[in-house]
């Protein structure tokens, strides 16, 4: 068993790594790839939070490398095997990391623009020389300071050399069109920077001299930039923050928690969010669940006991007609007539808890001859009418599952020779005949539970469920593709894990099957 389980393990990497490479690859090859994020809600974002976006995802996939090469660095972020310089941390969890180093601008050292960065090399040496914080040792509050203060200065630098870089791409496209080249534009307005470099610039044209004084400011937006990189990356090296990850070879191999990103959408760590939001779609699914179990299972035993009579008749049709009735349908008629204050009114229409929840006992209780609800029946209460919808379509399914399952056993031979031996009925049905049927539940299980993680997209919808549906669906509309690759992470990860547990309790339910 230990074997087949360490091999299963070895063969889930390629398989997740095909997974996440066709979902960042549709992504990456969809309008607007990778940076589609930069605007929301198909409206264009505030310039200079448009730019700090940019440079975060310049960092993360290298927004003009190769598809392959984004989602290696992507892979790199998520593995926990990392490489290179460790990642520090604050007190409060967040990850710092060694500022990187800007592209050089566009253009430069080219007949366009002769300027060579090099020439700026002495400058950004003098500035990674200087210390901000004399004396300042490892972990202090002063070289803390210092750090933050320049990691500020050089996001703000990178900010405004990004949005000087897209001002000379904008000059470059109004060029190419003046020059006679408008091929060299796409129709989104993105321009061929390297079909432009290779003409030979007409210097009469009015564009180009736009052209030069957007060069000459990009190039001083540069310095700035590696000036100020420079000085961070010095103080970086002596450790502000306590070192993320267990080194393996110092410097070269270390060991790292996952890094999910920063979602734009809501500027907070995916970890963050999905932590939030898991608890939620586990609870509906973790009460919802055993009741379909609970239900279903002895119903299908029953059916299959008393075959062809008014049971199984009745109750086959009645899950079938469940079923078939449409989940939002469904819903809408729960909070129709059930939830509505022109109908019953016995539920809440939507939420969690009550506003005053926070202020409520915990369990129920009676206070001054009244009765206090109490936080644990009020989220039960919330949550009555998500769990019927989510339960009521599983009944038919496992139900007509284990009636089959069982009706496959009951002519098997050890169920004629359990008979012959007189063993009762009841013992029967349910140690022989039932425990051999385990197999198909067993898989139908497996295949349930990592939709409890990925969470139940149109019951959250309908009832203002905060959960991973919910989270989905906001991060598909927002287009924040930190969220949907995270959440695509995690749920092909959960999936395979679910086969492989699927298998081993396959062992312990049938000792016919054996891996070693």
């Amino acid at each position: 068993m230990g074997s087949y389980i360490a091999r299963r393990l070895v063969l889930m990497l390629p398989t997740i790594i095909g997974i996440t490479l066709m979902v960042f690859c549709l992504l990456a090859l969809s309008p607007g790839g990778i940076g589609a994020g930069l605007r929301v809600s198909g409206g264009q974002m505030e310039s200079s939070k448009a730019a700090l976006l940019e440079a975060y995802l310049e960092d993360r996939y290298g927004l003009k490398d190769p598809v392959v090469v984004q989602y290696v660095r992507w892979l790199g972020r998520i593995s926990p095997i990392k490489f290179g310089r460790r990642d520090q941390f604050k007190d409060g969890g967040d990850l710092v990391r060694a500022p990187r180093a800007v592209k050089v601008p566009v253009l430069a050292g080219t007949a366009w623009n002769p300027w060579v960065p090099l020439d700026a090399s002495a400058e950004v040496a003098a500035a990674a020389a200087s210390d901000p914080a004399p004396g300042a040792e490892a972990g202090t509050p002063e070289l803390r300071t210092a750090f933050n203060g320049v990691a500020r200065d050089y996001a703000k630098a990178r900010a405004e050399y990004l949005v000087a870089g897209r001002e000379m791409e904008r000059l470059l496209g109004r060029y190419a069109v003046e020059a006679g080249f408008p091929t060299l534009v796409a129709p989104d307005g993105e321009v061929d920077v390297d079909g432009v470099a290779a003409l030979t610039p007409d210097r009469s044209l009015g564009s180009f001299q736009a052209v030069e004084v957007a060069a000459q400011v990009l190039d001083a937006k540069w310095v700035a930039c590696e000036r100020y990189r420079a000085q961070a990356d010095s103080i970086f090296a002596r450790f502000p923050y306590q070192e993320a990850g267990v080194p393996i070879l110092p410097g070269v191999v270390h060991l790292a928690s996952p890094d999910l990103g920063t979602a734009f959408s809501k500027g907070r760590p995916v970890a963050d969010l999905i932590l939030d939001a898991l608890p939620v779609t586990l609870l509906l699914n973790a009460i919802a669940i055993p009741i379909i179990y609970l239900i279903a299972v002895p119903t299908g035993i029953l059916a299959a006991a008393r075959r062809g009579k008014w049971f199984d008749t009745l109750s086959g049709a009645t899950f079938v007609a469940m079923w078939s009735i449409p989940t939002v349908w469904a819903g809408v008629l729960m909070i129709g007539y059930l939830a509505d204050k022109k109908f019953l009114g016995w539920f809440p229409v939507a939420g969690l808890h009550a506003k005053n929840a926070d202020s409520m006992p915990f369990l129920p209780s009676w206070a001054g001859g009244s009765f206090e609800m109490g936080y644990v029946l009020d989220t039960l209460w919330h949550i009555a009418l998500p769990v019927a919808c989510l339960a009521y379509g599983g009944f038919a399914v496992l139900a007509k599952q284990t009636r089959a399952a069982m009706l496959d056993n009951a002519n098997m031979d050890f169920v004629r020779t359990a008979k012959a031996k007189g063993v009762p009925s009841r013992d029967v049905q349910i140690y022989h005949i039932f425990r051999n049927s385990l197999l198909p539940l067993i898989t139908m299980f497996v295949a349930i539970f990592p939709a409890m993680l990925a969470g139940s997209l149109i019951v959250e919808k309908i009832f203002s469920v905060p959960g991973m549906g919910s989270l989905m669906l906001e991060a598909i509309n927002l287009r924040d593709r930190e969220l949907i690759l995270a959440n695509t992470f995690m749920v092909g990860m959960v999936n395979l894990l679910a086969l492989l547990l699927a298998d081993i309790l396959y062992a312990f339910a049938d000792p016919r099957v054996s891996f070693d």
